[in-house]
């Protein structure tokens, strides 16, 4: 029998929409179904950056760093797919704002040093300051900036509106939505998925799941047991006037992120929240999380400490054992695919375009075997 559709997209995420709407322009018939509200959960919390110079290595209470240098080529590859999606996605709100990333010690500042030579190699262009010229170009940044490095590429999106831009493109272009709707089984028959929902199933040649902190739940479906563990993080916003901040601020050597939208400031750097509920991907707000990183800002950016605190919110990530990006085919479970991990915003373009590729057996537009889900990959015995 033949398939209903070409791909069913398991998760309305950004990284969802994204490969929706890339799947859907490659001539593919796709269903996206989603479990809560389109744009939800992890999607709703993500701070929106688009890292393109080099990522702080450690959110605070992370043990395992991010081996941020294997990433660069990916981020140089996702800056321009961002751009091709500016020009052709009504709404997706991209500012192209330019970013620092400051050191406030002498080892932090080689941290930058050793980066920037990276960026390079890569084509991402950086420009090493010292604390001094930082403090020239932007008065805002306090005595304790050491050092900083410029990219003019980095830049941010409200996640909701980009995508949420990102959704109503897709379901133009013959995407069909369907919210509410979580999975429940997930059967290969030997030539085409059977994606099972509380209301009925959907036959496809090919799964996708771009589910975040739910993508371990619907792989078991499958019999395959993926190694990855969802977390909650928190975001902060202050009230400031506009036009107060008008870049990308995040730190080389620890978890923070900052910038302006509108009339508030946005907090973030992967700080923890509560414990993660499986049932909604809720958590409950930390204290000592607003306070710690309020503080960060505080020290870096002094003028800013005293802005109104307007709201503090938290949502579900999902993350590797060795912090990295999870993208590829499922061994053993022919025609299933999944992507997700950090960074998943800043990678959306790039994770969209290369599941489109794999789906078509096409190279993909850069190497990604080293994040295949292969080696966080077990197959359920009664499999």
């Amino acid at each position: 029998m033949r398939a209903d559709v070409d791909v069913v997209i398991v998760g309305a995420g950004i990284v969802g929409a994204a490969a929706a709407l890339e799947l859907a322009r490659s001539g593919r018939s796709v269903v996206v179904l989603e479990r809560f509200e389109p744009i939800g959960a992890g999607s709703r919390a993500t701070a929106g950056n688009l890292h393109i110079q080099g990522l702080h290595a450690r959110r605070p209470g992370q043990d395992t760093p991010v081996d941020t240098a294997r990433l660069l080529p990916m981020q140089r590859v996702a800056s321009d797919l961002w751009n091709a999606w500016d020009a052709t996605v009504p709404g997706l709100g991209l500012v192209r704002c330019g970013g620092y990333s400051v050191a406030e010690t002498q080892e932090q500042a080689q941290l930058l040093t050793d980066k920037s030579i990276r960026e390079a190699d890569a084509g991402i262009p950086t420009t090493v300051l010292s604390g001094k010229a930082a403090r020239a170009r932007m008065p805002l940044l306090g005595p304790t900036v050491e050092a900083a490095t410029w990219c003019e590429w980095d830049g941010f999106a409200d996640p909701v509106a980009a995508g949420t831009a990102l959704l109503d493109q897709a379901t133009r272009e013959g995407v069909e939505l369907r919210a509410h709707r979580p999975v429940t089984g997930l059967e290969h028959d030997g030539s085409r998925w059977l994606v099972e929902t509380e209301t009925g199933a959907t036959r496809a040649e090919s799964v996708v799941l771009a589910c975040g902190p739910w993508l371990a739940d619907v792989a078991a479906l499958a019999g395959v047991n993926l190694d990855l563990v969802p977390r909650s993080l928190q975001m902060h916003s202050f009230e400031a006037a506009p036009g107060t901040l008008t870049c990308l601020v995040q730190h080389v050597a620890e978890g923070m992120s900052l910038k302006q939208q509108a009339d508030r400031l946005i907090l973030g750097g992967g700080w923890p929240a509560g414990p993660y509920r499986a049932a909604d991907g809720r958590a409950p707000v930390l204290a000592s999380s607003t306070a710690g990183n309020h503080a960060q800002m505080t020290r870096l950016i002094p003028q800013l400490g005293s802005a109104p605190l307007t709201d503090v919110w938290t949502g579900p990530v999902v993350t590797t054992p060795d912090e990295m990006p999870v993208i590829g085919a499922l061994p053993a479970a022919p025609r299933l695919f999944v992507a997700g991990g950090t960074y998943s915003f800043t990678f959306a373009p790039l994770w969209a375009r290369t599941l489109t590729a794999l789906i078509a057996g096409s190279p993909p537009p850069v190497d990604v075997s080293a994040f295949g889900p292969d080696r966080l990959t077990s197959i359920s015995a009664e499999e």
